[in-house]
């Protein structure tokens, strides 16, 4: 059995942004989608240069055993290239991108992922989200503070707790292998398509539009109709066996396209173009190219006409500098409602872990602590508030430490004094109760008597058959009866 893919990779910038920050391929061995973040000057860079590095190991020469460090690898290597980029240059300060790639050899994927960029996998009509969104919002839900459908609205779905790029040091990555199964599809995603579009209604295109491309163009086409929020990038593939025919080509999409063009240009000595895309042609037919149009002829000028030829170079100066005040003043304003918005987004966050609470243990002792058991990088999201001196930690049942060592959440300080009252005090260690020593108990052994003799039947105890007398008492002695 011979397994293939049939792929497509498809990237639009959206009705909201200015440029295409995110970045796809797909080749025969290797799918690959990156959404960059960073402002203009940062996000489309970070997200190409990802690709870049990655792009290398769409091969027929790996082994299954060495897929995961190959990637492994080469994502740690765009990941230093990307943080010493923003070191080095301040304007590219705070860049940073997602990552997912899924690489194949033989009936073997090996699949690294970093960030919110999702993959799902159809199979048997089944749609799975295969990724974990490395989300502040995911992390809630997961600890069931949020349900799904809260965290669709959650004003900070969007803060992400690892990226490639944001500091020094290897990124933390979700690694897995899985089978290549015959009819499965695949999808890799930005957020721009899983944010406003439903996973019912992408399982919905994915499971009745057979060819791939033409379901990737569907599912942008959903997302922006949706709003178009965002840039949108998606990759199709599908596993397919003893395919006569092979798919062989390789496409790459979004800003890592753009790059790859300007680099050609320069390394043929052809003549860039003025703007930092590619010039279109095609007619503005699609919403988000009606939208480009717009605001291309909202930066444009007339050239001048019935001047002399040095008051149209002069003319042309002021318009070209005028364009780039307008393009820096954009940029300034979108970073500041990004630091705005990102400000928002932590002190919220902040505030919401403050007002939680759980009982765990500490140096021997029973502790209470504010805030939820979380870092983020340096920073603790909580700290002790009330510490017990009884009962120690040795005076605890096996049951209840293990129980606090796991922490046990308390909607409020009350609630967690009223948790250690009431629960931990009734499971102490119990003491063995002490077994009374027996006392030995003098017992009275009556001496016979010689001269004793029973007086008469009643004397004895009941049941008794005969008596007998043995005489009159001596002088100075009471008669007695035995």
């Amino acid at each position: 059995m011979t397994i293939s893919l049939r792929y497509a990779a498809r990237s639009d910038v959206g009705l909201v942004r200015a440029s295409n920050q995110d970045s796809g391929y797909a080749g025969p061995h290797l799918m690959l989608l990156c959404d960059g973040m960073g402002g203009p000057a940062g996000g489309d860079i970070a997200s190409a240069v990802a690709v870049e590095h990655l792009v290398p190991l769409d091969a027929d020469s790996h082994q299954a055993g060495e897929l995961l460090d190959l990637l492994r690898s080469a994502v740690q290597e765009a990941h230093a290239d990307l943080v010493s980029l923003s070191a080095d240059n301040p304007d590219l300060a705070g860049l940073g991108t997602t990552c997912i790639a899924i690489m194949r050899s033989g009936n073997k994927l090996a699949m690294v992922h970093v960030g919110d960029s999702r993959a799902y996998l159809l199979r048997g009509g089944e749609l799975t989200q295969v990724t974990t969104d490395h989300t502040f919002v995911e992390y809630l839900v997961e600890t069931g503070r949020l349900t799904r459908e809260q965290a669709r609205r959650h004003p900070q779905r969007s803060v992400l707790l690892r990226v490639l790029g944001d500091a020094e040091g290897d990124v933390q990555l979700d690694e897995s292998i899985r089978e290549a199964v015959p009819g499965d599809r695949w999808l890799l995603c930005s957020d721009g398509l899983s944010g406003p579009v439903s996973a019912d209604t992408i399982g919905e295109v994915l499971a009745t539009v057979d060819d791939p491309g033409q379901a990737g163009d569907q599912l942008i086409d959903l997302a922006l109709r949706a709003g178009g929020p965002d840039n949108v990038t998606v990759v199709v593939f599908d596993v397919v066996e003893n395919d006569p025919q092979p798919q062989t080509d390789t496409q790459i999409v979004g800003s890592a396209a753009n790059r790859r063009a300007r680099l050609r240009q320069a390394a043929t000595g052809e003549q860039p173009p003025v703007s930092a895309d590619p010039p279109d042609t095609t007619p503005a037919t699609t919403p988000a190219a009606k939208a480009a149009a717009l605001v291309a002829g909202l930066d444009s000028e007339p050239a001048p006409s019935d001047t002399t030829e040095e008051e149209a170079i002069a003319a042309q100066a002021r318009s070209q500098l005028a364009r780039r005040r307008k393009r820096r003043l954009r940029s300034i304003i979108a970073t500041l409602i990004l630091v705005l918005a990102l400000l928002g987004a932590g002190v919220l966050g902040y505030q919401w872990t403050q007002s939680q609470y759980y009982v765990t243990t500490l140096n021997d002792r029973v502790v209470i602590y504010q805030g939820i058991p979380q870092e983020i990088g340096p920073i603790s999201l909580s700290h002790v508030v009330q510490t017990y001196d009884e009962p120690t930690v040795d005076a605890l049942n096996s049951q209840i430490l293990a129980t606090l060592e796991r922490t046990v959440q308390q909607p409020s300080l009350d609630a967690a004094r009223q948790y250690v009252r009431t629960t931990v005090m009734d499971n102490l260690v119990q003491e063995p109760a002490a077994t009374p020593t027996p006392v030995p108990t003098a017992t009275a052994t009556p001496t016979p008597t010689a001269t004793q003799a029973p007086t008469s039947a009643s004397s004895r105890g009941a049941g008794s058959s005969s008596t007998r007398a043995l005489g009159p008492a001596a002088p100075g002695q009471r008669e007695s009866s035995t």
